[in-house]
């Protein structure tokens, strides 16, 4: 099993990476008529929460000397499943909704 020092660094650099997804996803939101933004801004508030949770519990787990940290880390694992889900929907509502092909 992995201890928790490297799952927090593996963990974080994955969030840096959803990060610059939804910046990207942002980008191309902007290009999208008003009453597109509006149906897909839910999903980007869902997915600026999932990983605000996930950097909360990750912060928890980096500065917390914890004997058993396994709940937390399958609320982490649950919660990279649920942004990934929500992340293609949101992708998928995004490509629908372009009238052109959206570089990127």
């Amino acid at each position: 099993m992995m201890n928790v020092t490297d799952y927090c660094k593996y963990v974080e650099q994955e969030l840096t990476t959803w990060k610059a997804r939804l910046y990207d996803a942002n980008r191309k939101i902007d290009l999208l008529s008003c009453n597109v933004k509006d149906k897909i801004l839910g999903n980007m508030g869902d997915l600026k929460m999932l990983i605000a949770d996930m950097e909360a519990r990750i912060h928890t787990l980096s500065n917390e000397c914890l004997t058993e940290w396994s709940p937390i880390k399958k609320e982490i694992d649950a919660g990279h499943v649920d942004m990934r889900s929500k992340f293609e929907e949101t992708m998928n509502l995004i490509g629908n909704a372009s009238p052109v092909s959206i570089p990127g």
